[in-house]
């Protein structure tokens, strides 16, 4: 199974272990880490030189509390983390309350509330990121990845456009250069790719 290659990465790095032990006893509810810093990690070390962990800009926590949509929530739960480790760039979002905010930063039309943390991990920007894990309380590694490990485990940077348009992705692939960081990546343009969120 695919996600048995990407639990193998993500156990082999004591820096990720630590990290998810952390969100683990946080106690944010449904709370996984997902997007860039995992794309960094296995893109790292299949087709770069290795995991950097002080090259991840920002460590995304996600959780799920349908009982406060503040922002101020988000701020409570990224403090909590921050406490525990304060070396690590953490970001804590309610994927609940996403769509209170999400229009008035991104434009564009009003945004349906999230039911779930997979519902918002499928809107996530490249189907490579579209990927969380987190521990469960048997020390079992759980994945979220809604259209699958491919892109992500084979190297193809992809827009994602359940929420992305074309030219945001563009704008993203300009700033974070994936080639040059990872020589082996594949990158599809927003140009040749789909036009659904038909998974890859």
């Amino acid at each position: 199974m695919r996600e048995d290659e990407l639990r193998a990465l993500v156990r082999s790095s004591p820096w990720w272990n630590r990290a998810l032990d952390v969100v683990r006893g946080c106690g944010l509810p449904a709370a996984w880490i997902g997007a860039g810093a995992v794309r960094d990690l296995v893109w790292g070390e299949r087709y770069g030189d290795g995991f950097d962990p002080s090259s991840v800009r920002d460590v995304d926590v996600v959780f799920f509390d349908p009982t406060d949509l503040t922002r101020a929530n988000d701020d409570r739960a990224t403090a909590r983390l921050v406490a525990a480790w304060p070396q690590l760039p953490w970001e804590a979002k309610n994927q609940a309350a996403v769509h209170t905010w999400y229009p008035a930063k991104y434009g564009g039309d009003p945004v349906a509330p999230f039911h779930t943390v997979a519902d918002a991990v499928a809107t996530w920007p490249e189907y490579a990121t579209a990927v969380a894990v987190r521990l469960d309380a048997d020390d079992q590694l759980a994945v979220c990845a809604p259209y699958g490990l491919d892109d992500l485990l084979d190297g193809v940077w992809r827009r994602n456009p359940a929420r992305v348009d074309p030219e945001i992705s563009r704008q993203r692939l300009a700033r974070h250069r994936p080639v040059e960081r990872w020589p082996g990546v594949r990158v599809v343009t927003p140009a040749a790719d789909r036009t659904s969120a038909t998974p890859p």
